[in-house]
């Protein structure tokens, strides 16, 4: 009987950690926790997922060419052929709404892909090296702020002879990293004089390995939620500059673009298939964007807690 006793009070300290460890949690995985309880955010996943797999899979919902154009049938009315009706080109509006959702998804995602990688770059430069590197980049981003986003992008484009999407792309990106960088360095320098970074340092690990292995990981909260509304921002920005005349060239299908097609006083109202899908297709996305960003933003901050 005491052997017994002796093995069961030898055995349960040891259980302990066990059991503690498998009740301990990551926080990506207290983060998922908290955003599965955000049934708005939950819901608005969804949503942007059908959209995004309607648009990526249009061949299977329609044989028509989005930017093939039929004189006879210009401004034609809802059929059985043609669900939406036509524009002013004989082009079949539902075809252009599938693959026009494809344009303004892909602007809006490389877009902001490309505006987080030099958000990322510059902030995480300026915010561990600071000194006069941050001083030059913060100055660069001061004058590129003093200057209207929409004024600059419509100068650059104007001298641009042939606009394409990935140059749309680019200048986007180009005219829009300052916020974000702003957002990382400030994120770098409350995380600059951490313990674990000056471990770090103290055990010899070159700043390359500091930034991705400490840096990067404990700054992924701010920047995942600003990436989330960054391409909602870029999808209505897209949107505007194509209704204006000044975003992707026809006859590429875009829902901007077909906004703008339909701004015609009689088409507005004798023909609302024509403006009304492209127009729900922007403001359900962009707000399901924005669901998810402020599910994100509440998952990822660390003030919030488990109930």
């Amino acid at each position: 009987m005491q052997s017994n006793s002796q093995e069961t009070l030898s055995t349960h300290p040891e259980m302990e950690p066990r059991e503690e460890q498998k009740k301990s949690k990551s926080p990506f995985q207290l983060a998922l926790r908290r955003f599965m309880k955000n049934k708005l955010a939950v819901i608005s996943v969804f949503v942007l997922l059908t959209i995004t797999t309607t648009c990526a899979l249009a061949p299977l919902f329609t044989d028509l060419d989005p930017e093939r154009t039929n004189l006879l049938l210009i401004e034609q009315g809802p059929s059985d052929e043609h669900i939406l009706g036509t524009n002013g080109q004989g082009q079949d509006n539902f075809a252009r709404l599938l693959y026009g959702g494809r344009i303004s998804l892909i602007v809006g995602f490389s877009a902001m892909f490309f505006t987080l990688a030099i958000g990322v770059i510059l902030g995480s430069i300026s915010g561990y090296y600071g000194g006069k590197i941050d001083g030059v980049i913060m100055r660069a981003a001061d004058i590129m702020l003093m200057l209207p986003f929409l004024v600059l992008a419509l100068t650059i484009i104007a001298i641009i002879e042939e606009l394409t999407i990935p140059l749309f792309i680019t200048i986007i990106a180009l005219t829009s990293w300052p916020n974000l960088t702003r957002i990382i360095r400030g994120t770098y320098l409350s995380l600059r004089e951490q313990e674990f970074v000056l471990g770090a340092r103290a055990i010899g690990a070159s700043d390359i390995r500091i930034i991705f292995r400490h840096f990067i990981p404990n700054a992924i909260g701010p920047i995942i939620v600003n990436a989330t509304l960054m391409m909602a921002t870029y999808i209505i920005i897209e949107a505007g500059l194509s209704f204006i005349g000044f975003g992707i060239p026809q006859p590429t299908p875009s829902w901007g673009n077909m906004i703008s097609e339909a701004m015609n006083v009689r088409i507005l109202r004798e023909h609302p298939e024509a403006w009304v899908p492209p127009g729900l297709a922007i403001f359900i996305t962009v707000l399901s964007i924005n669901f998810i960003g402020d599910g994100l933003r509440d998952a990822f901050d660390p003030k919030s807690k488990e109930r």
